[in-house]
């Protein structure tokens, strides 16, 4: 009798089970917000300017007699422009790899807040590039 009982339960269950889902309308994914909206392109465009203001006061501080200071950057920096162009890219990649992999995990306020952090360090970069030159 217990066996019949589990049986006509459990059918009962699977039922119940078929008939909700064939009535439901299965929900899209969340949406995600796309990465390239006009503040990002912003950023990005600040950042890239600031990039090549970096490259741009350091070869000239190379050229005067000053020395890079930063000693991850000084291999690259050293052997002229296309040292300076690849380690520039390399940097500037990473940077946007950071904030497009807080976008991709749904980070979206740290993802705004590591692109102003970098827009700022790198402008602070230029800022003391430029002292130095003058």
């Amino acid at each position: 009798m217990k066996f019949l009982l589990s049986i006509v339960l459990l059918s009962g269950l699977l039922q119940a089970q078929n008939f909700t889902s064939s009535n439901t309308v299965l929900q899209d994914e969340p949406s995600q917000r796309p990465f390239w909206t006009v503040e990002n392109r912003v950023n990005v465009g600040i950042l890239a300017s600031l990039v090549a203001a970096d490259a741009i006061t350091t070869q000239r501080g190379l050229n005067e007699g000053l020395r890079e200071a930063n000693p991850i950057m000084r291999p690259f920096v050293t052997r002229g422009a296309a040292g300076q162009a690849v380690g520039s890219a390399l940097g500037f990649g990473a940077g946007v790899g950071v904030v497009y992999a807080f976008h991709c995990s749904h980070h979206y306020k740290a993802e705004r807040v590591a692109m102003r952090v970098m827009t700022a360090v790198q402008g602070g970069f230029v800022a003391n590039n430029i002292i130095a030159l003058r």
